[in-house]
């Protein structure tokens, strides 16, 4: 009850304000167990994709935003929840993606969507990073339900990461037909499986969003990014000194 209510209160107005284009919303069953597998593009995919969809969607969350003490804790508790998002605590990674694949397939067990972000992280450039085969190759092969690929499309755009204020503009969804991964029932612990499972899904989503493919982890790529601006900023620092030094140098010099 409390998802219709947020579907309508959030959902409506965003429909109404960014005019999201879908393409392939007759991939996704009217009933039934399904995982809808997405690029991560911006913080609100999870809230444009359902939005688009006449179902139901659960996406896993970090439980802080759960635990939260306060009015404000509360708020943000019942906004989560009310938008189906469902807490996972990350405090160990391992716990952590048992945690996740547990919650997938209890969703899934109800007979209903669930979302899962196979890159594990937002883009840190807008390109497609490699999937991790912990969660939703796993999920998928313990559950039997199909893998429905969808591309997010601009929504980097709108809400770029650090961004408050969105910018007003039409994105995208495409939504990819259903893969079965029923030939390999039983091998959810065979890495190699995973990983064949997890690069056949992320090769349907860079078809369906058109993104340039890197074959590394989107974590990795933040901690590259991150210490790229670092010594980036640190080879200012230094070059300002000089500045400085030699401006002191030709003062005095003049003096």
């Amino acid at each position: 009850m409390l998802y219709g209510t947020m579907k309508v209160a959030i959902g409506g107005p965003l429909k109404v304000a960014f005019r999201p284009w879908v393409e392939g919303l007759e991939n996704i069953p009217a009933e039934g167990a399904a995982i809808l597998a997405s690029n991560h593009l911006s913080f609100s995919d999870s809230f444009f994709l359902p939005a688009v969809l006449d179902r139901k969607v659960t996406f896993i969350a970090k439980a802080e935003y759960f635990t939260t003490p306060g009015v404000k804790g509360k708020l943000t508790a019942a906004f989560f929840k009310g938008v189906g998002q469902l807490p996972v605590d990350r405090s160990g990674a391992r716990g952590a993606g048992e945690a996740a694949i547990k919650s997938g397939i209890e969703v899934l067990e109800r007979g209903e969507l669930f979302g899962i972000y196979p890159e594990g992280t937002r883009s840190p450039d807008g390109r497609l990073y490699r999937g991790k085969p912990g969660g939703l190759a796993r999920v998928a092969l313990a559950s039997g339900a199909p893998v429905i690929p969808v591309a997010m499309i601009d929504t980097e755009k709108i809400q770029p990461p650090g961004k408050v204020m969105p910018k007003l503009m039409r994105p995208g969804i495409r939504i990819g037909k259903p893969l079965d991964f029923g030939r390999y029932q039983g091998m959810e612990h065979d890495r190699f499986v995973l990983r064949a499972v997890t690069d056949e899904v992320m090769y349907e989503i860079m078809k369906l969003s058109g993104q340039e493919y890197v074959d590394i982890y989107a974590t990795a790529a933040k901690r590259q990014i991150a210490e790229a601006a670092k010594a980036e900023k640190e080879q200012a620092k230094e070059l300002a000194k000089e500045q400085a030094k030699e401006l002191a140098k030709k003062e005095k010099s003049g003096a």
